[in-house]
């Protein structure tokens, strides 16, 4: 049973019931439900625009890698059925489009500022309410924050020594110009080989005079098969309710056969069979093909031989096909891409690789960029630099703002690591939640899944309390430590925690390396969080 604190609200009636952060496809679903509900509420959104990341991160060739009829929301059945996905994996300028017609549909703008950054959060524990500070100098007060700030919405903005000399033009893929950038007959140069490089060399190789690629680590990418989607489309809106129901109690989802057998205990015949099978299918799917390609190492590397030697057939020339070939990480441990011909590129003349790890940058000039040791310098004469150099994962946007709860900041609370209990709330900081916050399945699944179930559990979580006259809600410190453990136990079951990636904060200088999602899986985690809500919120404490 949850702890019950005596205890009533003192002072005025806040300004709003609930304040939410970000106007991405968590902060609109969010605000839907609690206007539907009667509670006064309000989005403060950064950008000008509704959709989050896919307001912000308009690259080229940026699209999400969940099959478009799926990275959809199910909470409406007339919605499922009027938008016509016109790919299968949608592109940034649909899922856009996609996010504007929500808001537009269930006339949610009225009820969002828009080019305001939230910057401070303060908790009045008399008044069992947050004081929250805009970059306009404006204050709300508010009985709830619900912090809809994504898992990937903070640039990681590494130092490159004189890049303000660079005399060409510089663009960041988290923050690409709204107008578009031509860079036809340019010579470019991209700095990063993640997701977001991924896409963007892909989409510009065809229409650049030059294109040097600059890579550090090599990532393991599975083909997409992207194309028309009219079939996929007609079919899942057919079965749609079997569909989010399978996914919503998967471990990842979304639609992905999940096998029970062991890669080292089937024959090879056997094994190529089921990974020729995936491969053809095309997608994230790929690493599910054995339950202990995570598990087990001798699994991992056998998995990660058969993607190498498909990069060895799409590339040329054998030595860039070893460099572009993962050897540093088990396969999976960091995000799979799903390229749209990606290691095809490397075969046109016009295409350069720069292995970082023989030739690390060492400055940026008016001409270009600079590497190699000392008396082995070498200059990459460019007109345009284009830096994908990633995000601030899960923990990024929360500890921008400046959050002081009960006697600490969040940012303090966190130094050596997030501490959630079901990365849902933080002890500490009373009434404010977290949508698909860290140590939930959040990066690691179908984010829409993971987004509808915290938004439907959090406004569940606040009707209780209205209909039971409580004003407060806050994670029990003990709870959260077992949260915590079971997080970072689980994870340490897998090969997950042997990268050096984002999940583990690994990309950011002086960020503690802790394993951050919770991998347990989206169905088991659903279970435990509904779990919990029928034992009246069991771990929380609640006045």
């Amino acid at each position: 049973m949850s702890e019950r604190i005596s205890g009533t609200p003192q002072g005025s009636a806040p300004d709003l019931d609930v304040l939410v952060i970000g106007a991405g496809f968590a902060g609109l679903y969010q605000l839907h439900r609690l206007r539907r509900l009667g509670y006064r509420a309000r989005i403060i959104e950064a950008g000008d625009d509704v959709g989050g990341t896919w307001y912000w991160n308009r690259y080229p060739g940026a699209r999400c890698d969940i099959e478009s009829v799926e990275y959809s929301y199910s909470f409406d059945p007339e919605l499922q059925q009027e938008w016509d996905w016109s790919e299968r994996y949608a592109a940034q300028p649909e899922l856009l489009s996609y996010a504007r017609h929500v808001a537009d549909r269930y006339g949610l703008r009225e009820d969002i500022t828009f080019g305001t950054r939230v910057e401070r959060l303060d908790w009045d524990d008399d008044a069992y309410r947050w004081t929250v500070t805009t970059d306009d100098g404006t204050s709300r007060t508010a009985r709830y924050v619900i912090a809809a700030t994504g898992c990937l919405s903070v640039p990681s903005r590494p130092v490159f020594e004189g890049l303000e000399d660079f005399a060409g033009e510089v663009y960041w893929t988290s923050g690409w110009p709204h107008d578009g950038v031509d860079l036809a007959g340019k010579r470019v140069a991209v700095i990063g080989t993640g997701s977001s490089g991924l896409q963007t060399i892909t989409a510009i190789a065809p229409v650049v005079a030059e294109l040097t690629v600059f890579q550090r680590t090599p990532s393991f990418a599975v083909p997409a098969h992207n194309g028309p989607n009219e079939e996929r489309l007609a079919e899942a809106r057919k079965h749609y309710p079997e569909i989010r129901e399978y996914s919503r109690m998967s471990r990842t989802g979304f639609r992905c056969p999940e096998s029970q057998r062991t890669l080292t205990e089937t024959g090879a015949e056997e094994v190529r069979r089921e990974f020729d099978t995936r491969w053809a299918d095309g997608g994230l799917c790929f690493s599910s093909a054995f339950k202990d390609v995570l598990r087990d190492a001798r699994a991992n590397e056998i998995a990660a031989e058969y993607v190498r030697a498909r990069i060895r057939a799409k590339v040329r020339d054998p030595e860039l096909a070893e460099k572009l070939s993962p050897r540093t990480y088990p396969i999976a441990s960091k995000r799979m891409c799903v390229d749209t011909g990606y290691f095809e590129v490397y075969n046109q003349d016009h295409v350069s690789l720069v292995d970082l790890n023989e030739q690390p940058v060492r400055r940026i000039t008016a001409r270009g960029i600079v590497t190699g040791g000392a008396g082995h310098e070498r200059t990459y004469d460019c007109d345009v630099i284009v830096l994908a150099t990633g995000f601030d994962a899960m923990t990024g946007a929360l500890n921008a703002m400046e959050i002081r709860g009960d006697g600490r900041t969040l940012r303090e609370k966190w130094e050596h690591g997030p501490r959630t209990y079901l990365g849902l709330m933080s002890a500490g900081f009373p009434n404010l939640f977290m949508v698909t916050g860290p140590q939930s399945p959040s990066v690691l699944s179908n984010m829409m899944t993971s987004v509808e179930y915290h938004v439907d559990w959090i406004t569940r979580a606040l009707e209780y309390l209205r209909e039971h006259g409580l004003h407060r809600m806050e994670a029990a410190p003990e709870a959260e430590d077992n949260w915590v453990n079971t997080t970072n136990d689980l994870a340490d079951l897998t090969l997950m925690p042997q990268a050096a990636s984002w999940y583990m904060g690994a990309n950011i200088p002086g960020k503690q390396r802790v394993f951050m999602p919770f991998i347990g899986g989206v169905g088991t985690y659903r279970q435990i969080g509904d779990g919990v809500a029928v034992a009246h919120y069991h771990g929380f404490e609640l006045a």
